[in-house]
């Protein structure tokens, strides 16, 4: 592929731009740790992986120029993001728990934070559009549709990775400040917030 460099640049770009997927990446790395964070990204990655065999396979096609199937999808997505944003805000009023308490709950709370991350990028169909839209600009006439996508997918998925590694470990060296119960507190509440307007948005969202 020879356009594969400018590719990469232009997904990392993109990449680069904050959206639902970096707002609960940053809420679990927050409350959960690294290993939260992680476990959040992993859910995003497999999430992308599907998206793109659904470019190979046609099914984003059937999305895109479906309006039902559009609408479901795009509904589905802003509830379960208003969802998150809620439940966030609902955190800043509830006490901490006891640590001893907290340390029973991590395991389920690192498969949460793998099915918010999986979902929220899931569920959103503007990934769907992009992977229709941006992707095709890149391919090569006359090679082989199928392996082109594939390679893209995968290297976007991979760009992606590479990044959210970077971006929980300074979330993460910045853990000391941020546990600070008001710090917490108003991370909480801006990350919520940004949820909810990421739901309200993605629900008036025109395709």
């Amino acid at each position: 592929m020879e356009h594969l460099s400018l590719f990469i640049i232009m997904s990392l770009l993109l990449i680069l731009l904050p959206g639902p997927d970096t707002a609960v990446a940053t809420k679990n790395t927050i409350a959960s740790g690294r290993a939260g964070g992680m476990k959040t990204v992993l859910g995003t990655l497999t999430a992308l992986l599907i998206h793109t065999f659904a470019a190979v396979l046609g099914l984003s096609a059937l999305i895109v120029k479906s309006a039902f199937l559009f609408s479901i999808l795009k509904y589905a997505g802003a509830c379960y993001l208003i969802f998150l944003g809620l439940k966030s805000l609902w955190t800043i009023n509830k006490q901490a728990s006891l640590q001893d308490h907290e340390e029973q709950k991590s395991d389920s709370k690192r498969i949460n934070c793998y099915r918010q991350g999986f979902l929220t990028n899931l569920l959103n169909p503007k990934v769907a559009v992009f992977f229709l839209t941006f992707l095709p600009q890149f391919l090569e006439p006359g090679s082989n549709t199928f392996t082109q996508f594939m390679i893209m997918g995968l290297t976007y998925t991979i760009l992606t990775f590479i990044w959210f590694i970077i971006y929980i470990y300074l979330i993460h060296q910045l853990s000391a400040f941020m546990k600070k119960p008001a710090v917490q507190k108003w991370m909480e509440g801006v990350t919520g917030a940004v949820l909810i307007g990421f739901g309200i948005k993605l629900a008036f969202e025109r395709k």
